[in-house]
């Protein structure tokens, strides 16, 4: 069965809203499995499967003014060209003081939104790699550059990074050089996500905080269905406490690497209900009233 093709419960006018939704469905640079250019059109349709009504959070996504965007047009853009158009789309949402959630796509795609903010925010990244190389297939944009990008834009001491357990020798040793913020996931595993989340908070000193979520963060046995699954990785509820805990801080965020064809849906309904959560906690100011 085909559902409408925007976001579910996203009724709002762009003008009205208080989130706006764009997708980025963009996989030149992915590395192991192609299809990520599929999950936008995946997330929304999974998005229609829910009730408006969170049992936990006891918010109700109705009550919140949500406007899907679309997607963009970057199917035959190089990377480059493709960081420029989000940072352009990223921008005037921003310009018009919306929230914005972009739906990836693969993981580049985030240092163009982040080019689009101001650089006294900070930037939390979940992910199972540490995205920390200066090229990689001749490509400075590629996904595997995320964090680096990023921190071309902002400072390093304002970037985090929790859930790694996977990176290349010399790029983790540059990263522990330049002084990146990462927590990998066996450590979160022995001291508990809450610690964890708190570490970085402390570390951020409570600063704005933009949300980058790499699927592949959560482990495979959750998330089968993403570009570069990674064994050992984080529980779909550990991700919800880290929404929770840094709610009130959040400027925006990003859900990326969900591949469709590797899976029976089961990613994009794990994606699609993650950004119902994140809107109803932030949207109204709930975290957890179960």
């Amino acid at each position: 069965m085909d559902f409408p093709n925007y976001f579910a419960d996203a009724e709002s006018s762009f003008d009205d809203a208080e989130f706006v939704i764009f997708g980025v469905p963009y996989d030149k640079t992915s590395s192991f499995r192609k299809g990520a250019s599929q999950a936008p059109k995946e997330i929304r349709q999974a998005s229609w499967n829910f009730e408006t009504y969170d049992i936990q959070t006891d918010s109700d996504i109705k009550e919140i003014k949500i406007h899907d965007y679309g997607d963009i047009n970057v199917k035959n853009l190089n990377p480059k060209q493709m960081v420029n158009e989000v940072k352009i789309v990223t921008s005037r949402i921003l310009e018009n003081h919306k929230f914005p959630i972009i739906i990836g796509g693969e993981h580049s795609i985030t240092a163009g939104v982040i080019e689009a903010y101001q650089k006294d925010i900070s930037v939390v990244s979940l992910d199972a790699h540490i995205d920390f190389r200066e090229q990689y297939d001749n490509e400075s944009y590629n996904h595997a550059c995320t964090i680096r990008r990023i921190a071309d834009h902002i400072d390093i001491d304002k970037i985090a990074v929790l859930g790694i357990r996977s990176a290349e020798k010399e790029e983790l040793k540059e990263a522990k050089k330049l002084g990146l913020f990462f927590m990998d996931a066996f450590t979160i595993q022995k001291q508990g996500i809450l610690n964890g989340v708190n570490e970085v908070k402390e570390y951020l000193k409570n600063n704005k905080v933009y949300l980058t979520l790499d699927i592949d963060v959560i482990d495979p046995a959750y998330a089968p269905g993403t570009s570069t699954p990674e064994p050992f990785g984080l529980k779909p509820l550990d991700i919800l406490e880290c929404i929770k805990s840094f709610s009130s801080n959040l400027v925006g965020f990003d859900l990326v690497e969900v591949c469709p064809p590797y899976d029976n849906g089961e990613t994009s309904l794990l994606a699609a209900k993650l950004i119902r959560l994140l809107m109803g906690i932030v949207g109204t100011g709930t975290t957890n009233k179960a």
